[in-house]
């Protein structure tokens, strides 16, 4: 919003502002380099920045990848079923991946093998993610029926495979398009046309995406999600409250041109000297961070850890913090 100062009687308050906005570097990322947070104005480091608990996926439980207790959309777990003609859907952050008839999405775990194809997904983690059977599959447009074939599972049903790769469902996906299974535990990924994972497309330094439980946060160019401490200030210029070991599990996000964002808001973003010499982003001149604990695109395992640390809305705003 631009205000017009129409009033000598708003002098004052305006050049407060405006010293606060020079200070915070403006809009402009490239100028922020001059930034330099001194030694003295940095915090001691802050309790909770350590601990890992919390913010895990209760869906998400179990051991070897395998996922606990996902149901479909009414609670009742999804049973295994055929997937019809197979089709080629191309997604934002994925790029190409493979759905059933359905629209889908059909993923392959790392503790499989497709040479020869074997699958190690059964009971609990059968529940969470239903085998595709391959009574019924056909390629359709874009896949080579070639890289089709089937495994029999230890129960004698009939697995779909692709590329040698066993195919399932995410129990936890309800609508068509749904990738919620992307990266869980760092075993799960949706299935490329080809049988290979499905792969990141190229992000800008910072976009947005939407997050089941969380709304619109910002990510990296990995897809990471971003997160804020509480404990840290921005006016009249960033300050980071987390140092030394806290760093080890909380990295700082590294500078990102103002041209290589998507869908973050433009002011306030600017990078900063940090007293150590590396130069750390901020979102709406909060010094931003990602956390060691998320280990694929989508993990938001960082979120309310130790009631200081919360994924980083579009605006620069802590998501779920407690209002002060």
């Amino acid at each position: 919003m631009k205000t017009s100062w129409r009033s000598a009687s708003f002098v004052v308050g305006a050049v407060a502002v405006l010293a606060l906005t020079t200070a915070c570097g403006q809009e402009e990322g490239a100028k922020s380099a001059s930034e330099n947070v001194g030694a003295a104005g940095v915090a001691a480091p802050a309790a909770g920045y350590g601990s890992t608990g919390g913010g895990y996926d209760a869906g998400t439980g179990g051991t070897d990848g395998q996922a606990a207790g996902a149901g479909a959309a009414d609670g009742q777990p999804i049973a295994a079923e055929g997937a019809g003609k197979l089709a080629v859907a191309t997604d934002a952050e994925l790029g190409e991946m493979l759905t059933d008839s359905a629209g889908r999405t059909l993923y392959r775990f790392d503790q499989d093998t497709a040479e020869p194809p074997k699958t190690n997904c059964d009971g609990d983690c059968a529940t969470a993610w239903p085998p595709v059977l391959s009574d019924d599959a056909s390629a359709g447009e874009g896949i080579d029926p070639a890289l089709l074939g089937e495994v029999t599972r230890s129960d004698g049903t009939k697995q779909l495979t692709v590329g040698g790769w066993p195919a399932y469902r995410y129990a936890k996906d309800v609508n068509p398009g749904d990738t919620n299974g992307q990266g869980v535990k760092g075993t799960w990924f949706a299935l490329a046309p080809d049988g290979k994972k499905a792969t990141l497309a190229s992000l800008p330094g910072l976009s947005t995406r939407k997050d089941p439980k969380l709304g619109e946060i910002v990510v990296d160019r990995n897809g990471m999600t971003v997160y804020r401490f509480m404990k840290d200030e921005a006016w009249p210029k960033p300050v980071s409250a987390c140092t030394d070991a806290c760093l080890d599990k909380w990295p700082v996000v590294e500078p990102v041109a103002t041209n290589d964002t998507k869908g973050v808001a433009k002011k306030g973003l600017m990078s900063f000297t940090r007293p150590d010499g590396q130069k750390q982003q901020t979102v709406n001149c909060w010094p931003i961070y990602t956390f060691a604990g998320d280990k694929a695109p989508g993990d938001t395992n960082g979120q309310g850890v130790g009631g200081t640390w919360y994924a980083v809305a579009p605006d620069g705003k802590p998501i779920g913090a407690p209002k002060e």
